[in-house]
């Protein structure tokens, strides 16, 4: 008690408010136990729940269908690689000419189901932008639904995305 005496005597302080002040501090001592001790257990839940999310059959399927989606796209791209130099050999035409004619593509393609190969037919898409919008459509699960949500594509504009809407159906 004589220490509490002289702790009184040099803050200028009674007993009672020194008890006060003591209880006060220890109650917020245990708040921030408390606290510490919650935003464990939320980071612990939170993280439970993220592993949940990842591993959901639905992103698997998607992600093997994915792959193997790439692993048929790279076979289709050989093969017109194959054939492409095989017509190149066999005609007289510049270069200039015969990718003029490559890019002369009228008809419409489902992009939710086209390769890399069929997207580069479109005039504009090069196998730089073929490979953007691949993975724009990976990214939204395998299915885009609004023309609209193209102009999230790094290099895809208002005009870009006419002549999108015109090759491309959303089925």
């Amino acid at each position: 008690m004589k220490h509490l005496d002289n702790l009184a005597q040099k803050l200028s302080l009674t007993k009672a408010e020194i008890s006060l002040i003591t209880m006060l501090l220890g109650f917020l001592v245990l708040g921030g136990i408390l606290k510490t001790f919650r935003s464990v257990e939320e980071t612990d839940q939170l993280v439970k729940k993220a592993e949940a999310a990842r591993l959901r059959e639905a992103e698997v399927d998607s992600l093997i269908r994915l792959a193997a989606a790439d692993q048929s796209t790279v076979r289709e791209d050989a093969v017109q690689d194959v054939t492409a130099t095989e017509s190149e050999e066999t005609t007289d035409k510049p270069a200039a000419h015969r990718s003029a004619a490559k890019k002369t593509f009228s008809g419409t393609i489902a992009f939710n189901k086209a390769g890399k190969a069929e997207l580069q037919k479109i005039s504009g898409i090069g196998p730089v932008m073929a490979g953007r919008l691949i993975a724009f459509r990976a990214s939204k699960g395998g299915r885009v639904t609004q023309f609209q949500e193209f102009l999230d594509v790094k290099g895809i504009g208002k005009k870009k995305l006419e002549v999108l809407k015109k090759h491309f159906t959303l089925e």
